[in-house]
């Protein structure tokens, strides 16, 4: 069967994974930040368990949240690429485990790097690897959310985890919105901003000067901050075609945000394909005109959408290599469908025609009030973060589930991404010594973000300045716990690669 055949097909028809879906509860009503909702608040959530959360001794200051992992074949091995997790995690309305911040995570879940973010001037969204210079690098957006987008910034940060650059909106916009950050083959940013801008509202019900959040992308010179490409929503996209109800916004107070752009992709020819959530469609812009080329679904689709084409709130729009557009269909809120999930669409732009060509569904149905995203890796499996539900989601090439990742009930994270990353800190490792009940000590070592550390020798000695090995052992986590016969009383620990070269050190401390 051909690879297209078998992407045509419905998946999960519920065969194989009936005890996995018994196992995972649906915590639907969990948003993440604050959308209007016509359905009512969740129930309180307990307070977080002490499993719920990572804790060191090394690194007593990092307390990120636990990953727990759920594999739809426990006795097969998972993938082994990309080796690397990244999830900027964030709670929900306080209720949530460990910190808040920027998460590198292994296959298995465990912690590799984690940046906690602390105030609500912090809140980190769309953490992920791009290229800039030609070097990889990390990328984030920082700042607060009052009411489903962002005041902030967007930060670029090099493979020693150094803050190299931040970049922000200009012509009269102040603050870049949280949704997109896309670093583009010329070194240059796609970012967006909700901008609030008086304007006609009665053709939906409201004021003649009503207000509203007009959607802004900008293209902006990452090293000048040039504005190289604004664009402004009202100027192509009438308020007519939104979905959202208005409610009781449109006021200068509370403007009506009846565009809602939250991804920027590069089109095949340069131009940009948008999504914009509360008009249910996806825009191709002109980058030389800023013209509407077309739309995709919404009131003024100009594709016709075959079955089960129709999508509703969606996120994460991206052109994939063989022409097709993936897609997040959130489908709430409020809810349209009983359930979100991943969607692949081939587009006919000559008989302006949309197909279905695979959707990717969670064994529990989760349906995601909002956030989320899909990536498609090159070899066709596919990754699904939830969103506002507590899950990322691995899918094979054929559209099986693979693997869950699943973070405590009141965490999430706006999208969840998978790659490779080499990761060398510019601190040192860190160290930590404990008695051992029977005899020696026990040595406590990390190196947070060091992602090529394979072994750890443990030096001891009378004097800070004069120490010699003591033994070496395999790395065994985020924190590997060392049993040595040594007295001491000064202790280090050196990180070594797979060659067994010195990578790192840690400074020498007095063992207790």
């Amino acid at each position: 069967m051909s690879r297209n055949e078998l992407s045509r097909r419905r998946f999960f028809k519920g065969a194989g994974v009936a005890g996995t879906v018994a196992a995972v509860p649906l915590v639907s009503g969990y948003v993440g930040y604050r959308i209007p909702q016509t359905r009512p608040e969740p129930e309180v959530l307990p307070p977080p368990k002490a499993e719920d959360v990572h804790t060191f001794y090394s690194r007593p200051d990092l307390r990120p949240p636990r990953l727990d992992l759920a594999d739809a074949d426990p006795d097969t091995a998972p993938p082994a690429s990309p080796r690397h997790l990244f999830l900027g995690v964030k709670e929900y309305q306080g209720d949530g485990a460990g910190q808040v911040g920027l998460l590198i995570a292994n296959r298995r879940g465990q912690p590799v790097w984690f940046l906690p973010r602390e105030g609500e001037q912090e809140m980190p969204m769309d953490f992920r690897t791009q290229t800039y210079r030609g070097q990889r690098v990390l990328t984030t957006w920082e700042g607060v959310a009052p009411s489903g987008y962002g005041l902030g910034k967007c930060v670029i940060y090099s493979a020693s985890y150094e803050r190299i650059a931040e970049v922000n909106t200009g012509n009269g916009v102040a603050d870049a919105d949280l949704h997109e950050f896309l670093i583009t083959d010329d070194d240059t940013a796609l970012i967006m901003a909700y901008n609030p801008v008086r304007t006609d509202l009665s053709a939906i019900g409201g004021p003649r000067d009503g207000w509203v959040l007009d959607g802004v992308i900008q293209e902006v010179d990452v090293e000048t901050g040039e504005v190289l490409f604004d664009w402004r929503s009202l100027d192509h996209v009438d308020v007519a075609e939104t979905r959202k109800e208005l409610g009781e916004t449109g006021t200068r107070d509370v403007p009506f945000d009846y565009f809602h752009p939250n991804s920027i992709e590069v089109d095949d020819d340069g131009d940009l394909l948008v999504s914009a959530r509360n008009t249910w469609a996806v825009y191709k812009i002109s980058r030389s005109t800023g013209d509407v080329t077309w739309r995709l679904g919404g009131t003024k689709s100009d594709f016709a959408l075959g079955d089960g084409v129709e999508f509703f709130w969606q996120h994460d729009a991206r052109r994939q290599p063989d022409g097709t557009v993936s897609l997040f269909d959130n489908a709430a809120a409020p809810p349209q469908a009983q359930r979100s999930r991943g969607m692949v669409l081939e587009l006919d732009t000559d008989a302006m025609r949309a197909e279905l060509v695979a959707e990717y569904v969670h064994p529990a149905g989760l349906l995601s009030d909002n956030q989320g995203s899909m990536q498609v890796l090159d070899d066709g499996r596919v990754l699904i973060g939830w969103g506002s539900q507590p899950f990322t989601s691995e899918f094979d090439a054929d559209g099986e589930w693979i693997t869950d990742w699943r973070t405590p009930e009141a965490v999430q994270s706006y999208r969840a991404y998978l790659d490779d990353w080499v990761g060398r800190p510019d601190e040192r490792p860190a160290l930590a010594v404990r008695p051992n009940s029977a005899r020696g000590v026990l040595a406590y070592a990390s190196w947070n973000g060091a992602t090529e550390v394979k072994r750890w020798r443990v030096l001891a000695g009378q004097r800070a300045n004069d120490l010699s090995e003591v033994v070496t052992v395999p790395r065994g986590g985020f924190e590997t716990a060392i049993s040595c016969d040594a007295k001491g009383p000064f202790f280090a620990v050196a990180g070594l690669d797979r060659d067994g070269n010195e990578l790192g050190r840690s400074e020498p401390i007095r063992g207790r």
